[in-house]
């Protein structure tokens, strides 16, 4: 093991949607490899990417910061924002807020204003452009010292390597530049890729962002294939004629102290009629009960309903199940046919509040596989909802809980074999008809697998070194982020301000 220190900070993942090229467990696995202390996470004007950045260093015991690069419309400098704590989280979800409810689905624009109104316990970092001339590092200087009047210490400059023939030079530049400021140097390679043999398919990705043939892409494309992660050893050497630079990598990651961990569903209380939510689902069950069971309530179902509503009141789930209560009463009201379905259907519970229909009189129920002491995590009860009405549904749920406290989750669509084929051979300039061909040879979009025989099946030679580079790449990228989309039904609803649990935008 070696006794150097070096954080990672300027990293991107395969969620800086068609930008960064590596998934969140292969940057993982590689910082292990290279004895990096640890990572932060920073993709481009989201922090889509971290949930899954948490859990594969926490599963590896490597640690990991959560964080995002704000890019922004205005001449405000790029910079690398991380919280320091849980408010400074909640500042940065409702910076990347403002900056996608402003704008149309997809894209987040955000201005010096929401800096200057959000960046409360954030740490910051400048990441610098590339400085040839001197009116550019003048420009850049000028910026800088404009949000360093108001950021004070919480401000740090990158130096950046960026293997140009000019990086001793430019790092000269910023350091003249950090002095003036009073602001810390801090060390990042600004990785994108997790190893060297990742380059090829980061150019795929640019080709297909700038919606060009990597033939074209020209400038697009990085000359080098040096964006990936390093070890402290490497980064030591680059950074040898500053090395307060990689002291201040540190000691920056010492000041970060929040965890994914703090966050937790703040479920908003359910009141009817000014009882307790406890006193309010024990009773609204009994009485469906006794609409389910007019001749009298079975032994049997008595039984069941002391001990699911005593495993609920332990759990602190009643709130939850008076929601659901509550939307299907609303649609049954209005005419909206629906019904749970699911893993509920095994509630006697859920039976009596009406919300499904297995009478657990007739049948045996599975109560466990629906919610159980061993597994802490919420129930989930999924109910359908006339297709053609949903709407109003939704906006009943608005109207009850306020979009300040509800919002329908997004959805991660990622590339599969079809999607990839077809854009990986965009990307190397194939024509349309074998675009088609190729993505018309795999028989169904689940399919995980991209093979010589669907190759054949287009007509494309596989001794071709263009079209083996396709079935490669096409293959690499399987399972990439595309974008994200709008869940068909599935709300999230918060006692606090959603925005300051997770960044919310507009649909489609």
């Amino acid at each position: 093991m070696t006794d150097r220190l070096f954080y990672e900070i300027g990293l991107r993942s395969n969620f800086s949607f068609l930008d960064g090229a590596s998934h969140a467990e292969e940057l993982v696995e590689r910082a292990l490899l290279l004895e990096i202390s640890g990572l932060g996470l920073a993709d481009r004007n989201t922090v889509a990417g971290v949930v899954r950045m948490h859990a594969a260093a926490k599963l590896n015991g490597l640690e990991f910061r959560p964080g995002a690069r704000l890019v922004f419309d205005d001449e405000t400098p790029e910079l690398l924002a991380y919280p320091i704590n849980r408010k400074g989280w909640g500042n940065l979800c409702r910076m990347l807020s403002e900056g996608n409810l402003r704008s149309k689905k997809g894209i987040c624009t955000l201005w010096e204003k929401d800096l200057k109104a959000w960046s409360e316990d954030l740490l910051l970092v400048a990441m610098p452009p590339s400085l040839p001339e001197a009116a550019d590092v003048e420009t850049f200087e000028t910026r800088l010292a404009h949000i360093r009047s108001w950021l004070g210490d919480r401000l740090y400059l990158a130096l950046v390597p960026r293997y140009d023939g000019f990086d001793q030079k430019t790092f000269h530049e910023l350091d003249g530049i950090a002095r003036r400021l009073r602001l810390p140097l801090i060390a990042t390679n600004d990785a994108l890729y997790h190893a060297p043999d990742r380059k090829p398919v980061a150019d795929v990705v640019v080709a297909i962002r700038e919606h060009v043939p990597i033939a074209e892409a020209g400038l697009h494309l990085h000359a080098h294939a040096e964006r990936h992660l390093k070890s402290p050893a490497e980064m030591m050497r680059l950074m040898r004629a500053w090395p307060e630079a990689i002291d201040n990598n540190v000691k920056f990651f010492s000041r970060l102290h929040f965890s994914l961990d703090e966050l937790s569903h703040q479920y908003p209380d359910e009141i009817f009629d000014g009882e307790s939510p406890a006193r309010a689902l024990r009773r609204l069950t009994y009485e469906g009960a006794g609409k389910r069971y007019p001749e009298g309530i079975p032994q049997k179902v008595l039984g069941l309903l002391d001990y699911e509503l005593k495993l609920i009141a332990e759990k602190r789930y009643e709130p939850y199940f008076l929601t659901v209560y509550r939307i299907v009463c609303h649609a049954r009201d209005v005419g909206i046919l629906c019904q749970g379905r699911g893993s509920a259907a095994n509630s006697a519970v859920c039976f009596c509040l009406g919300i499904t229909e297995v009478d657990p009189q007739k049948t045996t129920l599975l109560f466990d596989r629906f919610i159980s002491t061993e597994r802490d995590e919420p129930p989930d009860i999924d109910v359908d909802f006339e297709h053609e009405k949903r709407e109003k549904v939704i906006e009943f749920i608005y109207d009850t809980y306020g979009k300040e406290h509800a919002a329908l989750t997004a959805a991660v669509i990622s590339y599969r074999a079809r999607s990839a084929g077809r854009e990986v051979a965009k990307a190397f300039g194939m024509s349309e008809d074998v675009q088609s061909a190729l993505a018309g040879s795999i028989w169904g979009w689940w399919t995980s697998d991209f093979t010589e025989d669907q190759a054949k099946a287009a007509g494309l030679d596989l001794n071709d070194p263009i079209t083996r580079r396709v079935l490669a790449y096409s293959q690499a990228m399987q399972g990439f982020p595309r974008h994200l989309s709008q869940h068909v039904g599935g709300f999230v609803i918060t006692r606090g301000p959603l925005e300051e649990l997770v960044p919310i935008g507009n649909a489609a």
